[in-house]
């Protein structure tokens, strides 16, 4: 039997793609996360909304405003990206001194500016300082585009140092927020090598054919389209994970009970000794005892 299936792999990976976001949000809000993380949430949200516009209003629009709204969303998506990252860290890094937190943020964004400044081209000071409707779009698109790698960047890098020395303060390897970040470095680091392999195939490519330009056309969309695979990959890890408890959660909801159930205990049998004993004389205050003995 002979099957046929009338979908393209960018199609799969939409539908998976966004599937997975939506049984991730239900797992955030349904097991308590979202309060946690907060801004992990609005990402997951608006990754969710930029996926849905894009099938909503895909050729539905003129293309200015289609593109102003899309490149508006990346702009969003950066600043929320990097609030993700500030959260994260926080409570991975809850219990190391404010001075060295605020050493290792700086030297981890400095690495990352340092990366970004040679990656990939730039525009000319005159595209990007001209005074029209189009220049002002050009430049949020490359606010955007830029944005997201110093996101990809950082995430790789944080990544790295919680698996390292996350252990030593508030984040061992069974908890949400290492979790979390393995999961952000990982599709970061796909993201990454999608568009540092396009950039040098783009680079040193020189199509003659229609064929060859054809041909080099769709190697960028699988390397997308892989990338793509990587991260349901991670959207699937982050609702098993997310899901199970973090290690001592459930005897941190189970101890209190057992303390108010102990001191429960304790103040009845207490009661018990003092009715039992009523029939002893009470202790005289100081100022009474010297009433009776004054001469």
């Amino acid at each position: 039997m002979h099957f046929n299936f009338d979908f393209t792999a960018a199609q799969i990976i939409w539908t998976l793609t966004f599937a997975a976001q939506l049984v991730l949000l239900v797992v955030l809000l349904g097991r308590d996360r979202a309060g946690r993380f907060p801004w992990f949430t609005a990402s997951i949200v608006l990754l969710a909304l930029k996926l849905l516009a894009n099938r909503l209003l895909f050729g539905r629009l003129p293309v200015l405003t289609l593109n102003a709204i899309f490149i508006a969303m990346a702009d969003l998506g950066v600043i929320v990206g990097l609030l993700v990252l500030l959260e994260i860290a926080r409570r991975a890094f809850r219990g190391a001194r404010r001075r060295t937190s605020i050493a290792g943020a700086l030297a981890l964004l400095a690495v990352a500016i340092g990366i970004l400044s040679v990656w990939g081209p730039w525009p000319a000071w005159k595209t990007i300082t001209a005074d029209s409707a189009l220049a002002t779009l050009r430049l949020m698109q490359l606010g955007a585009l830029k944005g997201d790698l110093l996101v990809d960047l950082l995430s790789v890098e944080l990544g790295f140092i919680v698996v390292l020395f996350g252990r030593r303060y508030n984040a061992g390897w069974r908890s949400h927020s290492q979790r979390i970040v393995i999961g952000l470095s990982t599709a970061s680091l796909a993201q990454l090598a999608a568009q540092g392999i396009w950039q040098i195939i783009a680079r040193t490519a020189a199509p003659h054919t229609q064929a060859e330009y054809d041909r080099i056309i769709g190697l960028r969309d699988k390397l997308f389209n892989g990338s793509g695979a990587v991260y349901v990959a991670v959207l699937v890890w982050w609702i098993v994970c997310l899901w199970i408890d973090e290690p001592g959660a459930a005897a941190a909801a189970v101890a209190p009970p057992e303390i108010s159930a102990q001191s429960e205990s304790l103040s009845l049998e207490g009661a018990e000794l003092v009715s039992e004993g009523s029939n002893v004389e009470p202790v005289a205050a100081p100022a009474e005892w010297k009433t009776e003995n004054e001469p």
